[in-house]
C-alpha cells in the first residue's frame, strides 16, 4: 500500500474550476509510484462513493465516468509522486468529498472501488449555485 494525501478542495461557485492534487508519501511497498494505478472517487452527501476517473500505471488513455467526460481531467506526474484531477465548469451536483486511490502494483485500471487498496483521507469540494 501507499500513503496518499489529497489537497486542493474548497468552496467555489458554479462554473468555476478547481484542481485537486494527491501525493504519495513515504515508501511504497515495492517499486515506485509509477508502478501503481491511480484513481479518483467522490462521495456526495448521503450517497455512496462513486468512480470519477482513473489512469493506468503505465499511462495510456484514462477512463472517466460517463457523466463527467469533458469536464474532468486526470493526470499524473510520476516524478512528483502526484496525481491530479482538473475540474472545469463545476456544478452544484459535483459537491462531494473527493478521494484518491491507488491499486496493487501493476494492476490495470478499473472503475471498481473494491479493487483499490490505498486511499487518501479525502478533500471536500463544495460548489455553490
Amino acid at each position: 500500500q501507499v500513503h496518499l494525501v489529497e489537497s486542493g478542495g474548497g468552496l467555489v461557485q458554479a462554473g468555476d474550476s478547481l484542481r485537486l492534487s494527491c501525493t504519495a508519501t513515504g515508501r511504497t511497498v515495492s517499486g515506485t509510484f509509477s508502478d501503481y494505478p491511480v484513481a479518483w472517487f467522490r462521495q456526495p452527501p448521503g450517497k455512496e462513493r462513486e468512480f470519477v476517473a482513473t489512469r493506468n500505471w503505465w499511462g495510456g488513455s484514462p477512463l472517466y465516468a460517463d457523466s463527467l467526460k469533458g469536464r474532468f481531467l486526470i493526470s499524473r506526474d510520476n516524478a512528483k509522486n502526484t496525481v491530479y484531477l482538473q475540474m472545469i465548469n463545476l456544478k452544484p451536483e459535483d459537491t462531494a468529498a473527493y478521494y484518491c486511490a491507488a491499486g496493487p502494483r501493476f494492476m490495470s485500471m478499473t472503475m471498481s472501488r473494491d479493487a483499490y487498496d490505498s486511499w487518501g483521507q479525502g478533500t471536500q469540494v463544495t460548489v455553490s449555485s
